[in-house]
């Protein structure tokens, strides 16, 4: 039976104290939740007929936020897909025998970290043009999306790889193996698992960091959602506006969270199959001693 090593189980009086922390901090959270929502409806912000505007087809809402969500995913599943590609390629070059490779990359990362993804976004956006460069929109929020995350998922690819025992990767060397070899059957692959958590929690907040298209123009949810508000304000005053960026805010809840559900059946599925190579690999040795004891 294993023991815990970096703290102690707790006895009866501290598992005590855990279920009356617990309850103390479920009644909080629930005396909150019940406070603004007597609030919201002393505002009369929980009245259906406010709320019904979100579904009527008539009134364009669903389809005008199906539309930004569509966007949103655009520009969110390309910068996922670009950024962890170039960020597995710099995670590779920075960790580069050849100091003139690894030099300039490692200044491009610690660039691209340090610098605000917002400013990255104009720079794309209103500084370009002056050199006769011009993107849209799109293009420069994916493109900002892109740099700046690229520089982070770069250094959780290394961090990732570097967290590999060295013996493996001597004993992948002593087999014949070349570098390329090593990096992509020995130590990539158990890095990516290792690092998949950190994976998905970057690619959450490059999905929430598509708002930022509100900034530039770019017909994101949240863009959209406040031109509906523009909409129906001289019409209705602030009447939905509250409803209109809770649904916004509920979808970008929605996405992120079955984001981390597909994160963690790939996860499953992988420990799954290495559990399932493990059995294999220990059954082949004990298979083998069987066939020689019966040999003559």
């Amino acid at each position: 039976m294993s023991t815990p090593v970096l703290f102690d189980v707790p006895g009866p009086k501290a598992k005590a104290r855990i279920r009356i922390g617990t309850v103390v901090g479920a009644l909080l959270v629930l005396a909150v939740i019940a406070f603004v929502l007597v609030r919201l409806a002393g505002n009369q912000q929980l009245d259906p007929q406010r709320w019904s505007v979100l579904f009527d087809p008539a009134s364009g809402v669903p389809q005008a936020l199906g539309e930004a969500l569509v966007s949103t995913l655009q520009v969110a599943a390309v910068g996922m897909v670009f950024a962890t590609l170039l960020g597995l390629l710099l995670a590779v070059g920075r960790l580069s025998d050849h100091r003139w490779v690894r030099l300039p990359i490692t200044l491009l990362i610690e660039f691209f970290r340090a610098v605000p993804l917002l400013v990255v976004i104009f720079a794309l956006y209103l500084v370009l043009p002056g050199f006769g460069i011009r993107l849209s929109a799109y293009a420069a929020l994916t493109g900002g999306l892109v740099l700046y995350n690229m520089a982070v998922l770069a250094e959780i690819f290394r961090a990732g790889i570097l967290s590999i025992d060295k013996g493996q990767r001597e004993a992948a060397f002593g087999l014949g193996l070349r570098k390329s070899q090593v990096m992509t059957l020995v130590l990539l692959p158990q890095a990516i698992r290792r690092m998949l958590p950190v994976l998905v929690a970057q690619l959450v907040v490059l999905l929430k960091d598509s708002s930022l298209g509100f900034i530039i123009g770019y017909f994101e949810l949240l863009r959209q959602a406040r031109s509906l508000v523009e909409f129906f304000t001289p019409q209705f005053g602030n009447q939905y506006t509250f409803q209109l960026y809770v649904a916004a805010g509920l979808i970008y809840i929605l996405v992120n969270v079955l984001l981390s559900q597909l994160a963690k059946y790939l996860e499953g599925r992988t420990n799954r199959s290495n559990q399932a190579g493990g059995a294999a690999v220990k059954a082949e040795p004990a298979d083998q001693m069987g066939a020689g004891a019966g040999a003559p």
